[in-house]
């Protein structure tokens, strides 16, 4: 992938408020790894929800995506960010998330965000994770959209570990794109 002064600058804020090296650390796949992306002091900064909603939108342009999210937390920034750069470069994709689990009051929804009435059936969807380890939490998300009718036209993730989520969706039939990856961050 070539590096842009976007992904340099973004690679340079993750590394001074998101990334560490140190001892082993349990990971939401259930791996254990010496090096961690806590991403949601980048997600929420002003210039790196900036780069990451640009940077996402670019990667994203030519899917014409109706909506763009993905599973709560972590898609939840990202999302917003998105949606914003979207409305400033004038052409609108609106954010959703996706519970881990309904409510148990009000609609009970799993796919939260929509306007009243609206549904994502017959919608293209791209879904944005922070970071991808297996793909598992970005294909939760996946498995919702499909459920309520939409076509996932992309997967796209901040940081892809390279530990086996590019696997998962090429199995799965999805594009995925990672807009950085773990070896941005070694060495």
């Amino acid at each position: 992938m070539t590096t842009t002064p976007a992904r340099a600058r973004l690679i340079e804020i993750i590394k001074a408020r998101s990334f560490s090296v140190g001892p082993e650390m349990k990971l939401a796949s259930g791996r254990t790894s010496n090096f961690y992306f806590n991403m949601k002091p980048t997600m929420l900064h002003p210039e790196g929800a900036h780069l990451i909603g640009t940077l996402i939108l670019d990667a994203i342009v030519a899917d014409k995506a109706d909506y763009v999210g993905g599973l709560e937390m972590g898609a939840v920034p990202i999302a917003t960010a998105v949606t914003i750069a979207s409305h400033m470069k004038g052409a609108p994709v609106p954010a959703f998330f996706v519970r881990k689990q309904a409510k148990e009051h009000g609609t009970q929804s799993l796919v939260e965000g929509l306007p009243k009435g609206k549904t994502l059936a017959g919608k293209r969807v791209v879904i944005v994770e922070d970071v991808t380890t297996t793909g598992g939490s970005s294909m939760k998300a996946v498995e919702a959209v499909q459920a309520a009718g939409g076509t996932v036209v992309r997967v796209v993730t901040v940081v892809d570990r390279q530990e086996g989520a590019a696997d998962t969706f090429a199995a799965a039939k999805l594009i995925f794109t990672p807009i950085l990856t773990a070896a941005d961050f070694r060495g």
